[in-house]
């Protein structure tokens, strides 16, 4: 059996808040295989981006992170800075949400790509610049010799995800994290740019992350799915049988809040055919309620679920989740 490339291993992440320490992550463990996408789901709040920045070691200063993250046999949470700035790049690469924060607004395109290059690879200026050339050719950017002199401002919003996506492969890394990367672009440009991911990821054999909202986008890309709810995980399933037989009343939920082109077009038969939603919030990770934290919206909950949190276990093959009524 091939060994992980990446094993996430009871990780939680405490963050200081005047009213006390926040846990953004509750003890999750993942595994993700050489060249494997694993897709990552939960609203807005449920931890998906607090546990990419554990993965990446880019939490914020005060935050306290338990647990072990293991890239490649090493445990970077021992790592030095430098050890972590060396790995960021050649082996570990990230793409956010916003290009316009994680793109330099005062150097141009060429800059950024040539620097990165430099620094990691070692190139000379001639190389790195015919190599940042040939990589925003790569990622479908036209008159890519003429981009490389333009600063990010001068390209919409689907171009600098492009360019972003180009600086996080330019040294083909091993495991590549894209969080929300469509989150901000129109529906056409999110098709090209989950499609652009998966063609370089089979070009360079990258694991990928990808840490989305909408599971649409994971049934496009990924092959397994974590799905997240107030910093803990509560599902994790082959894509397939996520979406053929979720079991935690949140997955079905998420599930059911997908558009359907037959809904679209009137083609409702029944009231269960109709477009639903989630009752409710994320409630605040510093106010959880006791047992589990989808009782205050799960149209399942009873007593026990409202008193215990539900373990964490296998309910078929390669399939868990976290509910005390799941029809497994």
């Amino acid at each position: 059996m091939t060994a992980p490339l990446l094993s996430v291993e009871g990780v939680s992440v405490d963050l200081p808040t005047p009213r006390g320490a926040l846990r953004a992550v509750d003890n999750v463990d993942l595994s993700l295989a050489p060249g494997g996408t694993l897709g990552v789901v939960g609203e807005s709040g449920c931890g998906k981006t607090m546990l990419s920045r554990a993965i990446l070691q880019l939490l914020p200063k005060r935050a306290k992170l338990s647990g072990r993250v293991m890239f490649g046999g090493r445990d970077l949470a021992a790592l030095s800075p430098e050890s972590l700035r060396k790995l960021r790049g050649p082996e570990l690469a990230v793409v956010f949400q916003d290009p316009m924060t994680s793109l330099n607004p005062v150097l141009t395109i060429g800059t950024q790509l040539v620097e990165t290059l430099q620094a990691h690879l070692g190139m000379d200026g001639g190389a790195a610049t015919r190599r940042g050339i040939e990589l925003l050719a790569a990622v479908g950017i036209p008159a890519p010799d003429q981009r490389m002199r333009q600063y990010p401002h001068q390209l919409s919003g689907g171009m600098r995800q492009r360019v972003a996506i180009a600086i996080a492969l330019s040294c083909e890394p091993k495991l590549l994290i894209a969080d929300e990367p469509t989150t901000a672009l129109d529906v056409t440009i999110q098709a090209q740019i989950l499609e652009l991911i998966v063609e370089l990821q089979r070009e360079f054999s990258a694991a990928v992350i990808l840490i989305t909202h909408d599971l649409g986008v994971v049934a496009e890309t990924a092959r397994r799915v974590i799905v997240m709810y107030a910093g803990r995980k509560v599902e994790e399933a082959d894509v397939g049988e996520l979406f053929a037989r979720p079991l935690h009343p949140y997955t079905v939920g998420l599930l059911a809040s997908i558009p359907r082109l037959d809904l679209l077009r009137g083609e409702v038969r029944n009231a269960t055919d109709r477009l639903q939603e989630i009752p409710g919030m994320v409630p605040p990770l510093f106010a959880l309620p006791d047992g589990c934290a989808f009782a205050p919206r799960c149209n399942r909950a009873d007593d026990l679920c409202r008193r215990e949190r539900p373990v964490y276990e296998q309910k078929r093959e390669a399939h868990w989740a976290a509910c005390w009524h799941s029809d497994g």
